[in-house]
């Protein structure tokens, strides 16, 4: 008999004795318990994070018994994921109005009581709005500051962490999915000013893009590593810029992906076989020793000019992996800004009853010197605000004139 049978034989069975609960709340008790267990078993941050895993249970499992439906239970799954403050962990389509996770198009930091805008996406309606680095953020969708990053702030938590208040804090900003927001600023004038920030519709692009550009330098955009079609797309355009005096790859505002699409990419660049990261998994309540991720050569020629990676804050994930491996096998410098910092590989999980799917940080990633990549910092490391492409080509002329 399968699981699924079995449940609801049992829930049949049970019925005089759950007279006073809904069928689902069965249901929703056994999704609940393989969510939790899943993560309790696998997930690879209970080392660092100050969870209280088994509080996260007592606070989370009422309520998903108590949900009206199967959408009530998916947003009592986000809640509960936001407990682990990890922006690599939640449902992978979560429903419109919960807490959209950091980063979403602005980036805030805390500076003593008050919140200032750090950085702000490009292409975003926060860059298309009145908005500036440097403005203090005094309420979201007509809710104080101070309160909305208390909404969104872990509950289940043995002791304060700067990381879960960052978390708060951004996943304030960037208000509630499906969802325009209204934000409050104050710049340097000390005057609030509302600014209404609509939900925006981005323009469609290639998922490669390439040009030649200034002085025989060569420019390719990686918008994904999320489709195994890039692959292709970069080898062409790659052959196109072959006699380039030097090569600029562009992993800004990429999500990230399959390292099945970044391995190859890498392997354009080398002609031995490179390690490029280390990697653990869980052990116990542990981690395992790590083992060595390899990139072989790969394609009808070897790219060997200078190269030179450029990312920021939205950079995540495999666009995270792809500029430390390419670093690693000492084929490139990063340019840029500090990286999203998701610093592990996923698993997901689909559970079993009510079919919802969810991602969390499985197998911790680090560099080849044992240096976890959440903690990668770009080797020309860019101002707030600045030109990270121009710093780029400065980077490349340079190893180009070495």
């Amino acid at each position: 008999m399968t699981r699924r049978a079995l449940c609801a034989a049992a829930v049949c069975a049970a019925a005089p004795a759950f007279a006073t609960e809904p069928p689902t709340s069965v249901v929703f008790a056994d999704d609940f318990d393989e969510f939790w267990r899943t993560l309790d078993q696998r997930y690879c941050y209970f080392g660092e994070k100050r969870t209280d895993w088994q509080r996260v249970r007592r606070v989370y499992r009422p309520q998903a018994l108590a949900a009206a439906s199967t959408e009530a239970f998916a947003r009592v799954l986000t809640r509960a994921c936001a407990e682990l403050y990890d922006p690599h962990t939640h449902l992978v389509d979560a429903p419109d109005g919960t807490a959209r996770f950091p980063l979403y198009d602005l980036l805030a930091e805390r500076r003593d009581a008050d919140v200032y805008i750090a950085e702000i996406k490009d292409g975003s309606s926060a860059q298309c709005a009145e908005l500036g680095i440097g403005d203090c953020v005094v309420a979201i969708d007509g809710v104080p500051i101070a309160e909305a990053v208390t909404e969104r702030a872990p509950t289940c938590m043995t002791r304060a962490d700067p990381m879960a208040d960052w978390y708060a804090i951004n996943s304030a900003v960037a208000g509630k999915r499906g969802m325009a927001r209204s934000i409050v600023v104050r710049g340097a004038a000390s005057v609030d000013r509302t600014v209404p920030l609509p939900v925006i519709q981005q323009a469609s692009a290639p998922n490669v893009e390439s040009r030649a550009i200034q002085s025989g330098l060569g420019y390719i955009r990686i918008r994904t590593f999320a489709d195994m079609a890039v692959v292709d797309t970069f080898d062409a355009a790659l052959a196109a810029l072959r006699a380039t005096r030097g090569l600029i790859l562009d992993v800004r505002d990429n999500g990230g992906g399959d390292t099945a699409v970044g391995r190859p990419i890498m392997g354009r660049f080398i002609s031995d076989r490179k390690p490029y990261a280390f990697m653990r998994r869980r052990a116990g309540r542990g981690l395992t020793p790590h083992w060595t991720e390899y990139v072989d050569p790969r394609g009808p020629f070897t790219y060997d000019k200078p190269v030179v990676v450029l990312a920021n804050h939205w950079s995540a994930s495999m666009a995270e992996g792809f500029p430390m491996g390419m670093r690693d096998i000492g084929r490139a410098r990063i340019v840029g800004t500090r990286m999203l910092g998701v610093g592990a590989a996923v698993f997901n999980l689909r559970l079993d009853l009510t079919g919802i799917d969810i991602q969390y940080s499985a197998e911790p990633v680090f560099d080849t010197n044992d240096v976890p990549r959440a903690l990668l910092r770009p080797d020309v490391e860019t101002a707030p605000g600045a030109d990270i492409l121009a710093a780029g080509v400065e980077e490349l002329r340079r190893q180009i004139a070495e």
